[in-house]
C-alpha cells in the first residue's frame, strides 16, 4: 500500500491523471475494507508497512495517514478486532452505528435507506448476496464510491460521483467519524476515523470546487 501523497484530493483538486484517480478509488477501497470488517492480516501487514515518509510533508492529509499507519504499527489484529466489536457490532445496540439512516433519521431501514437503493438502481448498482450489512453502511458507500471512481484508465463521471457524494455520504459521516474519535474506546479506529474525516473533507472541497467551476 502507499501512501496518498500524489492523491487528487490531497491537492484540493481532481485530476485526470489515472494515477490520481487510482489513488482515490484506493483510498475510498480501504476505508470501505476498514470500516466494514477488521483488518485481515494481510491488510494490516501492508499498511504497517506503508510509507510515512517526508514526500507527505506539507500534504493535508499527511499527519492523519502518519497516524493510522502508526495506529497499525502499534495496536496488533486481536485488539483491533476486539475494538471493532465494542464499537460497531455488541449485543443489541452498539455503541457507534455505522449506518446513514441512523445517523440522518435517527433510527435504522428509514427513508434515507429507500432514497440511496433507489440511487443504486439508477445507477446499475446492487448489494452483493454475500454482503449481510445494508446499503447505507459507511463501508457500502465507500465501496460505491470507489466503484463511480473506477480505475482511472477512462473518464470518470465526476459529477455522478458528486451527486451520490452530495446525497448520501456528506451529511452526516463527520458525526459518525467524531463519535469514533471521541469514544473511550476507539484507538486503531480512532486514527481510521480521524484519517477519513479528512479525507471526506478534502473530497468535499473538491467537489464544491469542481461545482463552483461548472
Amino acid at each position: 500500500m502507499t501512501a496518498p501523497g500524489t492523491a487528487a484530493a490531497a491537492r484540493h483538486e481532481f485530476d485526470a491523471d489515472a494515477a490520481d484517480e487510482r489513488a482515490r478509488a484506493d483510498l475510498y477501497g480501504l476505508l470501505a475494507a476498514l470500516f466494514h470488517e477488521p483488518p485481515a492480516p494481510a491488510l494490516l501487514a501492508s499498511l504497517q508497512a506503508a510509507t510515512t515518509d517526508a514526500a507527505l510533508d506539507g500534504a493535508f492529509l499527511a499527519s492523519g495517514w502518519r497516524t493510522l499507519v502508526e495506529a497499525a504499527r502499534r495496536v496488533d489484529g486481536d485488539a483491533i478486532a476486539d475494538e471493532y466489536a465494542a464499537l460497531f457490532l455488541g449485543l443489541g445496540k452498539p455503541e457507534v452505528f455505522l449506518y446513514g439512516s441512523f445517523h440522518i433519521a435517527g433510527t435504522l431501514n428509514q427513508k434515507p435507506l429507500v432514497d440511496l437503493r433507489d440511487d443504486l438502481r439508477r445507477l446499475g448498482l446492487e448489494r452483493p448476496e454475500h454482503v449481510e450489512v445494508t446499503e447505507d453502511h459507511v463501508a457500502s458507500l465507500c465501496e460505491v464510491m470507489r466503484v463511480l471512481i473506477g480505475d482511472g484508465t477512462g473518464a470518470a463521471d465526476l459529477a455522478a460521483q458528486q451527486r451520490f457524494f452530495d446525497a448520501h455520504l456528506r451529511g452526516w459521516v463527520d458525526r459518525l467519524f467524531e463519535a469514533i474519535v471521541e469514544h473511550p474506546r476507539a484507538d486503531f479506529y480512532r486514527a481510521v476515523a480521524a484519517f477519513a474525516k479528512d479525507f471526506f473533507a478534502v473530497e468535499a472541497q473538491a467537489f464544491d470546487l469542481l461545482a463552483a467551476g461548472s
